[in-house]
Protein backbone atom coordinates (compact mmCIF):
# COMPACT_ATOMS: atom_id res chain seq x y z
CA UNK A 1 0.00 0.00 0.00
CA UNK A 2 1.58 3.57 -1.03
CA UNK A 3 1.02 6.25 1.71
CA UNK A 4 -0.47 9.79 0.77
CA UNK A 5 2.15 12.76 0.63
CA UNK A 6 1.49 14.59 4.59
CA UNK A 7 0.28 17.46 2.48
CA UNK A 8 -0.08 17.32 -1.58
CA UNK A 9 -1.64 20.67 -3.63
CA UNK A 10 -2.81 19.94 -6.60
CA UNK A 11 -3.86 21.93 -9.46
CA UNK A 12 -4.21 25.31 -7.55
CA UNK A 13 -5.24 28.16 -8.71
CA UNK A 14 -5.71 31.50 -6.58
CA UNK A 15 -5.91 34.99 -7.26
CA UNK A 16 -5.77 38.31 -5.47
CA UNK A 17 -8.62 40.65 -6.50
CA UNK A 18 -9.38 40.76 -10.35
CA UNK A 19 -6.04 41.07 -12.28
CA UNK A 20 -3.01 39.28 -10.30
CA UNK A 21 -3.10 35.36 -10.43
CA UNK A 22 -0.64 34.20 -7.42
CA UNK A 23 -1.04 31.06 -8.17
CA UNK A 24 -1.41 29.19 -11.88
CA UNK A 25 -1.78 25.30 -11.47
CA UNK A 26 0.74 25.08 -8.75
CA UNK A 27 1.45 21.65 -7.35
CA UNK A 28 3.52 20.47 -4.88
CA UNK A 29 3.75 17.34 -2.02
CA UNK A 30 4.72 17.93 1.77
CA UNK A 31 6.38 14.29 2.33
CA UNK A 32 6.27 12.60 6.18
CA UNK A 33 9.51 14.08 8.01
CA UNK A 34 11.33 16.47 4.76
CA UNK A 35 12.61 19.30 5.51
CA UNK A 36 11.46 21.34 2.17
CA UNK A 37 12.68 24.80 1.24
CA UNK A 38 10.39 26.80 -1.24
CA UNK A 39 12.27 29.52 -3.27
CA UNK A 40 11.81 31.73 -5.52
CA UNK A 41 11.50 35.62 -6.28
CA UNK A 42 9.06 38.08 -4.17
CA UNK A 43 5.33 37.35 -6.52
CA UNK A 44 6.53 33.91 -7.08
CA UNK A 45 3.83 32.47 -5.15
CA UNK A 46 5.79 30.76 -1.93
CA UNK A 47 3.47 32.34 1.31
CA UNK A 48 0.44 32.07 -0.96
CA UNK A 49 0.86 28.58 -1.73
CA UNK A 50 2.07 27.59 1.74
CA UNK A 51 -1.10 29.43 3.16
CA UNK A 52 -3.67 27.15 1.60
CA UNK A 53 -1.60 24.12 3.30
CA UNK A 54 -3.75 25.27 6.47
CA UNK A 55 -6.72 26.35 5.05
CA UNK A 56 -5.94 30.22 5.34
CA UNK A 57 -6.47 30.71 1.85
CA UNK A 58 -9.22 28.38 -0.27
CA UNK A 59 -8.01 28.18 -3.82
CA UNK A 60 -10.40 29.26 -7.01
CA UNK A 61 -9.57 25.79 -8.04
CA UNK A 62 -7.60 22.78 -7.34
CA UNK A 63 -7.12 21.51 -3.92
CA UNK A 64 -5.16 20.49 -1.35
CA UNK A 65 -4.89 17.05 0.64
CA UNK A 66 -3.89 15.71 4.17
CA UNK A 67 -3.08 12.57 4.14
CA UNK A 68 -5.08 12.02 1.40
CA UNK A 69 -7.84 13.73 2.71
CA UNK A 70 -9.26 17.15 1.24
CA UNK A 71 -9.18 20.22 3.51
CA UNK A 72 -12.23 21.80 2.83
CA UNK A 73 -14.11 18.51 4.12
CA UNK A 74 -11.94 19.17 7.44
CA UNK A 75 -13.25 21.02 10.13
CA UNK A 76 -10.25 24.14 11.45
CA UNK A 77 -9.79 22.10 14.75
CA UNK A 78 -8.28 19.26 12.63
CA UNK A 79 -6.37 21.32 10.45
CA UNK A 80 -5.04 23.10 13.30
CA UNK A 81 -3.65 20.00 15.20
CA UNK A 82 -1.55 19.15 12.05
CA UNK A 83 -0.41 22.19 10.33
CA UNK A 84 1.24 24.54 12.22
CA UNK A 85 1.74 28.27 10.49
CA UNK A 86 4.52 30.71 11.83
CA UNK A 87 4.24 34.06 10.12
CA UNK A 88 7.17 36.25 8.66
CA UNK A 89 6.51 38.80 10.89
CA UNK A 90 5.86 37.31 15.01
CA UNK A 91 3.72 40.60 15.34
CA UNK A 92 0.99 39.16 13.05
CA UNK A 93 0.51 36.13 15.22
CA UNK A 94 1.13 37.45 19.04
CA UNK A 95 -1.44 39.07 20.59
CA UNK A 96 -1.79 37.73 24.25
CA UNK A 97 -1.07 39.67 27.37
CA UNK A 98 1.85 37.42 28.74
CA UNK A 99 4.34 34.86 26.77
CA UNK A 100 3.17 31.93 28.61
CA UNK A 101 -0.62 32.83 27.61
CA UNK A 102 0.86 33.10 23.99
CA UNK A 103 2.26 29.33 24.29
CA UNK A 104 -1.34 28.18 26.21
CA UNK A 105 -3.51 29.86 23.77
CA UNK A 106 -3.16 27.22 20.99
CA UNK A 107 -3.21 23.94 23.45
CA UNK A 108 -6.83 25.56 24.99
CA UNK A 109 -8.13 26.17 21.41
CA UNK A 110 -7.81 22.05 21.21
CA UNK A 111 -9.82 21.54 24.02
CA UNK A 112 -7.24 20.04 26.09
CA UNK A 113 -7.72 19.73 29.77
CA UNK A 114 -5.83 22.26 32.14
CA UNK A 115 -3.20 19.83 33.11
CA UNK A 116 -2.10 19.24 29.94
CA UNK A 117 -1.84 22.37 29.06
CA UNK A 118 0.14 23.35 31.52
CA UNK A 119 2.51 20.75 30.42
CA UNK A 120 3.06 21.97 27.12
CA UNK A 121 3.33 25.74 27.93
CA UNK A 122 6.17 24.63 30.09
CA UNK A 123 7.68 22.23 27.76
CA UNK A 124 7.36 25.49 24.92
CA UNK A 125 9.35 27.85 27.50
CA UNK A 126 12.46 25.12 28.36
CA UNK A 127 12.57 23.94 24.52
CA UNK A 128 13.40 27.56 23.30
CA UNK A 129 14.91 29.34 26.39
CA UNK A 130 12.02 31.37 27.27
CA UNK A 131 11.25 30.70 30.98
CA UNK A 132 12.72 33.78 32.28
CA UNK A 133 10.47 35.79 30.01
CA UNK A 134 6.92 34.09 30.77
CA UNK A 135 5.30 36.63 32.87
CA UNK A 136 6.63 39.15 30.17
CA UNK A 137 4.35 40.95 27.23
CA UNK A 138 5.50 39.83 24.07
CA UNK A 139 5.13 43.01 22.85
CA UNK A 140 8.53 44.48 25.35
CA UNK A 141 10.85 41.58 23.98
CA UNK A 142 13.40 42.15 21.51
CA UNK A 143 12.45 40.89 17.72
CA UNK A 144 14.47 37.26 17.93
CA UNK A 145 12.64 36.62 21.40
CA UNK A 146 9.10 37.31 19.56
CA UNK A 147 10.31 35.24 16.89
CA UNK A 148 11.06 32.26 19.57
CA UNK A 149 8.10 32.92 20.82
CA UNK A 150 5.82 32.78 17.78
CA UNK A 151 7.46 29.62 17.03
CA UNK A 152 6.90 28.22 20.80
CA UNK A 153 3.65 28.96 20.01
CA UNK A 154 3.09 27.13 17.17
CA UNK A 155 4.97 23.77 19.32
CA UNK A 156 2.94 24.10 21.59
CA UNK A 157 0.25 22.78 19.15
CA UNK A 158 2.19 19.72 18.14
CA UNK A 159 1.43 20.05 14.83
CA UNK A 160 2.76 17.07 12.44
CA UNK A 161 4.04 20.07 9.88
CA UNK A 162 5.43 23.09 10.63
CA UNK A 163 5.68 25.97 8.00
CA UNK A 164 7.97 28.52 8.12
CA UNK A 165 7.68 32.13 6.38
CA UNK A 166 11.45 33.48 6.35
CA UNK A 167 11.86 32.28 9.39
CA UNK A 168 15.36 34.11 10.02
CA UNK A 169 14.51 37.74 8.38
CA UNK A 170 15.49 40.77 10.41
CA UNK A 171 17.88 37.93 13.13
CA UNK A 172 21.41 38.51 13.60
CA UNK A 173 23.74 35.24 12.40
CA UNK A 174 23.91 33.81 15.98
CA UNK A 175 19.99 34.30 16.99
CA UNK A 176 19.18 32.62 13.25
CA UNK A 177 21.66 29.67 14.06
CA UNK A 178 20.24 29.06 17.26
CA UNK A 179 16.74 29.22 15.79
CA UNK A 180 17.43 26.92 12.97
CA UNK A 181 19.14 24.42 15.68
CA UNK A 182 15.49 23.55 16.80
CA UNK A 183 13.72 23.10 13.54
CA UNK A 184 16.27 21.08 13.11
CA UNK A 185 15.77 18.76 16.48
CA UNK A 186 12.19 19.43 15.58
CA UNK A 187 12.81 17.61 12.11
CA UNK A 188 14.39 14.99 13.97
CA UNK A 189 11.35 14.29 15.87
CA UNK A 190 9.56 13.12 12.97
CA UNK A 191 7.80 16.72 11.91
CA UNK A 192 7.73 17.82 8.98
CA UNK A 193 9.09 21.39 8.25
CA UNK A 194 8.16 23.82 4.78
CA UNK A 195 10.43 27.06 5.03
CA UNK A 196 9.76 29.94 2.93
CA UNK A 197 13.25 31.40 2.15
CA UNK A 198 15.25 33.83 0.05
CA UNK A 199 18.36 32.81 1.67
CA UNK A 200 19.71 29.90 0.01
CA UNK A 201 22.52 29.21 2.61
CA UNK A 202 19.90 28.02 4.40
CA UNK A 203 18.25 26.33 2.17
CA UNK A 204 21.79 24.75 1.43
CA UNK A 205 22.57 23.93 5.55
CA UNK A 206 18.67 22.78 6.29
CA UNK A 207 17.00 21.92 3.37
CA UNK A 208 16.43 18.10 2.46
CA UNK A 209 14.46 19.07 -0.64
CA UNK A 210 14.02 21.79 -2.68
CA UNK A 211 10.62 23.25 -4.28
CA UNK A 212 11.32 25.95 -7.04
CA UNK A 213 8.62 28.49 -7.79
CA UNK A 214 8.35 31.23 -10.47
CA UNK A 215 4.98 33.28 -11.84
CA UNK A 216 2.83 31.15 -9.85
CA UNK A 217 4.08 27.72 -10.62
CA UNK A 218 6.33 25.02 -8.66
CA UNK A 219 8.89 24.65 -11.77
CA UNK A 220 11.66 22.44 -10.49
CA UNK A 221 12.06 20.31 -7.43
CA UNK A 222 14.86 18.06 -5.77
CA UNK A 223 17.69 17.62 -4.00
CA UNK A 224 19.55 21.08 -3.13
CA UNK A 225 22.40 19.67 -4.87
CA UNK A 226 20.48 18.79 -7.84
CA UNK A 227 18.60 22.28 -7.99
CA UNK A 228 21.99 24.61 -7.65
CA UNK A 229 23.44 22.72 -10.66
CA UNK A 230 20.53 23.64 -12.97
CA UNK A 231 21.75 27.20 -14.20
CA UNK A 232 18.68 27.51 -16.54
CA UNK A 233 16.31 26.74 -13.68
CA UNK A 234 18.44 29.19 -11.21
CA UNK A 235 18.47 31.78 -13.99
CA UNK A 236 14.33 31.60 -15.01
CA UNK A 237 13.54 31.97 -11.30
CA UNK A 238 16.42 34.53 -10.86
CA UNK A 239 17.62 32.82 -8.01
CA UNK A 240 21.74 33.09 -7.38
CA UNK A 241 23.04 30.07 -5.25
CA UNK A 242 25.43 30.63 -2.52
CA UNK A 243 28.90 31.67 -3.15
CA UNK A 244 30.29 28.32 -2.09
CA UNK A 245 27.91 26.26 -3.67
CA UNK A 246 29.09 28.45 -6.88
CA UNK A 247 32.36 27.65 -6.65
CA UNK A 248 32.08 24.06 -6.06
CA UNK A 249 29.93 24.30 -9.41
CA UNK A 250 32.80 25.63 -11.37
CA UNK A 251 35.32 23.34 -9.95
CA UNK A 252 32.75 20.38 -10.30
CA UNK A 253 32.60 21.16 -14.49
CA UNK A 254 36.52 21.85 -14.48
CA UNK A 255 36.48 17.95 -13.34
CA UNK A 256 37.00 18.32 -9.57
CA UNK A 257 33.96 16.57 -7.73
CA UNK A 258 33.20 18.58 -4.80
CA UNK A 259 29.95 17.42 -3.76
CA UNK A 260 29.29 19.76 -0.41
CA UNK A 261 26.86 22.97 -0.46
CA UNK A 262 28.82 24.15 2.53
CA UNK A 263 32.15 25.51 3.46
CA UNK A 264 32.63 22.75 5.70
CA UNK A 265 31.55 20.07 3.51
CA UNK A 266 33.08 21.46 0.56
CA UNK A 267 36.46 21.34 2.70
CA UNK A 268 36.04 18.08 3.43
CA UNK A 269 35.73 16.86 0.34
CA UNK A 270 38.87 18.47 -1.31
CA UNK A 271 40.43 17.03 2.01
CA UNK A 272 39.33 13.54 0.92
CA UNK A 273 40.19 14.41 -2.65
CA UNK A 274 43.35 14.70 -1.82
CA UNK A 275 44.12 12.48 0.09
CA UNK A 276 43.39 10.02 -2.39
CA UNK A 277 45.47 11.68 -4.81
CA UNK A 278 48.46 11.08 -2.48
CA UNK A 279 47.64 7.81 -2.08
Amino acid sequence: MIEAPRLAAVDLWFSYGEHYAALQGADLNVEQGEFLAIVGQNGSGKSTLAKHFNGLLRPAKGRVTLDGLDIAEQSTGRLARQVGYVFQNPDHQLFCPTVKEELALGPQYLGLDPVEVQERVESGLQAFGLQRWADRGSGTLSFGLRRKVSVAAVFTMRPAVIILDEPTTGLEWGSAAELMSHFVALNSQGHSMVMITHDMQLVARYASRVAVMSEGRVVAQGEPQQIFRREEVLHAARIQPPQIVELARQLYAAGLELEGLTVEAICHDYLRLQGAALG
